[in-house]
């Protein structure tokens, strides 16, 4: 009766209409797409990210090159100068009536999200340095004018991010020495070693140990350098 009525299958017969034809399987490979090209593409066709996020593992490397995280700087005040981090999303470029480029896109985190103006003169310096998805630092200042927090950017970089974490560092320290000249040498030398290696505290306490976690802030490089370093403000069996 289709055939009667002019009505052509989408796929055809190749046999003249004596019955249904196999239809060709396409080979699809055995791959998948990176993290970067995969999630690019499920921000483009769905609007977010699906299956991961660009900042998953990066988070502690991030925190390293911000001072506030975009949670933080909602509550600033306005004109407050700070530095924040994330992932570049909803980028829109545009002239002024000048005839100046400017642009603004959404700064996002795991956390939060806010919007980012960036001036004709920012943006013929760090304007190169945007697009969608690249994870930047913007230094800048908070605005409050309107009812939502708003970040005016001043200076834009695409930070070195060595993703992943690296084994822990463990200190061990008995509760008794733990003076505040002590805590501030210990600081001294994490600081002045930065990497991706969580530092893990053991307090000891007479039989009672409690482990302290340390903030991403003070995530360091476990080299020998810095293991000497510890050994010798602490003692020799203090890190393991």
């Amino acid at each position: 009766k289709d055939a009667e009525a002019g009505i052509m299958s989408l796929f055809g017969d190749v046999d003249g209409g004596a019955g249904p034809s196999e239809v060709d399987h396409v080979a699809i490979p055995d791959v998948e797409f990176d993290k970067t090209r995969r999630l690019a593409f499920e921000k483009e066709m769905l609007g977010l990210y699906v299956s991961d996020h660009p900042l998953m593992g990066a988070q502690t490397a991030l925190a390293r090159h911000v001072e506030a995280s975009l949670t933080e700087a909602k509550e600033m005040n306005d004109g407050a100068p700070t530095t924040l981090g994330g992932v570049v999303t909803a980028l829109n470029r545009r002239y002024t009536k000048r005839g100046d480029l400017m642009a603004t896109f959404v700064l996002e985190d795991l956390e939060a999200a806010m919007e980012v103006f960036v001036f004709p003169r920012t943006m013929a310096d760090f304007g190169h340095l945007l697009e969608e998805d690249a994870v930047v630092c913007v230094k800048g200042r908070i605005d409050r004018r309107d009812d939502q927090a708003k970040f005016i950017a001043m200076e834009v970089k695409r930070p070195e991010l060595v993703l992943g974490e690296g084994p822990p560092v463990r200190l061990r320290v008995p509760a008794a020495r733990l003076s505040e000249t002590l805590v501030s040498e210990v600081r001294r030398i994490l600081e002045a070693h930065p990497g991706d290696s969580a530092v893990m505290l053991h307090v000891e306490d007479g039989r009672r140990t409690t482990v302290l976690r340390l903030g991403a802030a003070f995530g360091v490089d476990a080299g020998n350098a810095l293991h000497a370093e510890l050994r010798v403000l602490l003692g020799a069996d203090a890190v393991f």
